[in-house]
């Protein structure tokens, strides 16, 4: 997969046994090339003619076909969970739509085995969401008896999935997105830096900064935030006309290259305990963090003062010390859909993406 950061391609091969529990093997990651990220930037931004996205989704395909052939070696698959790189994501309304790119053909023919893609669409056609859809693999790997769990991943949207099994002998699950993650910090360093740079290197320019508290208090009263799941977003509520708009309040308030930074950083921080004060039934015992944020030593440290505020002791762990590379677990979690639906099993929770019933997850592709 690649994500809403717009960063690269995640490759993770996993092991999934016959009761559907995940393993990691390895993962691997490729950057964008600079002239395809400019495309996909380009069509996500509604900049592009029809004939410019489709041979887009054409070529996005090739390259994924490319690095997964590349970088498999000499080890054995049996499918590919792809879910490709979103363009457009518009969750709520009279008539929403959700569009994945990257044609999976080119994937089937160069490993020979089956494809699974374009996940969300079913999901949306039973009334849903059609995200978040790693639920069921949170579930999975982390649950933990006697325990509330919160696996929070915090790619270019923030998500996270509650995971409450205090009692019972099932978990109450919940999840949503939960607003910006790295999207806008990126997008902010990329601009500052004349696009040399694509994110702040271990939260370096953050550290250097300080946080405007006025304009993150303005920010966190956007209504997706303060809505209640199920939600999600994307670069529809929280791209470059978002960052533009930051970027006019942080202009009139004089701020400097790391403040600009470290204000995001906090947004981004602040918008997470608030989604959980607002949204959940309860506190959680544990947090478990995905994603690039977790690579950002600044981020961490900050959640774990939010999060400490609350007076619990609680303090964000990466997902890396339970065995799953941060840059793993998305990727670990359109395997395991690939994995259901190649079984004629449903993928989506309909409690957490809002849908009528359970329904099988993705298409097809063979080779």
């Amino acid at each position: 997969m690649s994500g809403t950061s717009l960063d690269g391609v995640d490759c993770v091969l996993t092991s999934i046994d016959s009761q559907g529990r995940s393993s990691w093997v390895r993962n691997w990651a490729r950057r964008l090339p600079f002239g395809l990220k400019r495309r996909l930037l380009a069509c996500a931004s509604g900049k592009s003619r029809s004939w410019e996205c489709g041979q887009l989704h054409h070529d996005l395909g090739r390259f994924y076909a490319r690095v997964a052939q590349a970088c498999l070696g000499s080890d054995r698959i049996d499918a590919v969970g792809l879910h490709g790189q979103t363009m457009f994501h518009r969750s709520s309304g009279r008539a929403p739509a959700t569009w994945q790119i990257g044609e999976p053909a080119y994937l089937a023919e160069a490993l020979r085995v089956p494809v699974v893609s374009n996940f969300r669409a079913a999901d949306m056609a039973a009334g849903g969401e059609g995200a978040p859809l790693a639920t069921l693999f949170h579930v999975r790997v982390f649950a933990e008896r006697g325990r509330h769990v919160c696996v929070q991943n915090v790619g270019g949207i923030g998500n996270v999935t509650s995971i409450d099994w205090k009692s019972g002998t099932q978990p109450t699950v919940l999840a949503f997105d939960t607003g910006p993650g790295n999207l806008l910090m990126d997008g902010a360093v990329g601009r500052l830096s004349q696009g040399r740079l694509g994110y702040d290197r271990d939260g370096r320019w953050a550290a250097a900064g300080t946080a405007h508290a006025l304009l993150v208090r303005r920010w966190l009263r956007h209504a997706f935030i303060r809505r209640p799941p199920p939600k999600s977003t994307g670069r529809e509520a929280f791209g470059e006309a978002f960052l533009e708009g930051c970027w006019a309040a942080m202009d009139v308030a004089g701020l400097g290259r790391e403040d600009r930074v470290a204000t995001l950083l906090e947004l981004t921080v602040q918008s997470v305990t608030l989604n959980y004060r607002l949204h959940l039934p309860s506190l959680p015992d544990r947090v478990i963090v995905a994603g690039g944020g977790a690579r950002n030593p600044v981020l961490m440290a900050r959640l774990s003062t939010a999060l400490g505020h609350w007076g619990t002791g609680l303090r964000p762990i990466g997902c890396g010390t339970l065995g799953w590379p941060v840059e793993a677990v998305e990727g670990g979690a359109f395997a395991l859909l690939a994995w259901e639906r190649l079984r004629g099993r449903p993928g989506n929770l309909p409690e957490t993406t809002g849908a009528a019933r359970a329904v099988l997850c993705g298409q097809v592709t063979e080779a």
